[in-house]
């Protein structure tokens, strides 16, 4: 695990008596960006392809209409799109680089054939810059790069306390309105797969 506040050190001692078997590692200090799997392109590959996503999804559903990217955004876009684009974005992240990108924490667990994976970053990035474009917002590819990793700052546990703590200073509003019954609603088999793959999002991030 990262060497961080937020996974304190006796974190194996904590563990319920059915986990004994679980052996707790730390990475050493100020290793995370050289070791940790996740950030040898994995997360950086995935937010590109949750960007290209969100970018489609935008364009096809304001596209002919006569409703604008920001209309769609604040009364069209909720919390189940959101998921819904990670999945799709998270398929997008192949066996094979997940399995590379344990080459520098642990080599002897990556298929001695296989080679990190070729630079797709670029090709997803102009994808993005064409949507944008087509929505009539001019951008070139430094643009969306700086627009993907403006996203890289981890929430430390300082921070969430500190939300916490906001939140609880705002006066609660409770909006009761007519239940209505929609098309688009998902279907159980729907939101099922949804809260799978959620689950399977925290353990890689985990």
């Amino acid at each position: 695990m990262d060497n961080t506040p937020a996974h304190p050190p006796g974190l194996e001692e904590d563990l319920l008596e059915g986990f004994t078997f679980i052996k707790v590692m730390f990475l050493p200090p100020n290793t995370t960006a050289l070791l940790q799997p996740m950030n040898q392109q994995v997360t950086s590959s995935f937010k590109k392809l949750y960007t290209r996503e969100l970018f489609r999804c935008c364009f096809e559903r304001t596209d002919g209409t006569t409703l604008t990217l920001h209309e769609y955004w604040r009364d069209h876009f909720d919390i189940v799109s959101c998921v819904q684009l990670i999945k799709i974005a998270w398929d997008g992240i192949t066996q094979h680089n997940l399995n590379t990108a344990w080459r520098n924490l642990w080599p002897d667990c990556v298929a001695p054939w296989e080679s990190p994976a070729p630079a797709q970053d670029s090709a997803v990035l102009q994808e993005i810059v064409s949507l944008r474009r087509n929505m009539g917002l001019e951008v070139d590819k430094e643009d969306v790069s700086k627009i993907v990793e403006g996203h890289g700052h981890e929430i430390s546990t300082h921070d969430l306390i500190s939300l916490q703590q906001e939140s609880l200073k705002s006066p609660v509003v409770v909006v009761v309105e007519e239940e209505e019954t929609s098309e688009e609603e998902s279907s159980l088999k729907e939101l099922r797969e949804i809260c799978d793959c959620w689950e399977k999002i925290q353990t890689y991030f985990q």
